[in-house]
């Protein structure tokens, strides 16, 4: 689970559009750029050649 302060600031590092937490699957979703990012033990892997496309 990540820090409600830390989803406050963190931003699509694409984008800088806001991401949506996805709790059950522990991904960070990017609407805008239709991209999802990994979390690994609590921490965002906010790489862009690692998003996932949906």
């Amino acid at each position: 689970m990540i820090d409600k302060e830390l989803l406050d600031i963190l931003a699509c590092p694409k984008c800088k559009g806001e991401l949506e937490y996805d709790q059950e699957n522990e991904k960070l979703i990017c609407h805008k750029c239709r991209l999802k990012y990994k979390i690994k033990d609590g921490i965002p892997i906010m790489l862009i050649d690692e998003a996932e496309k949906f």
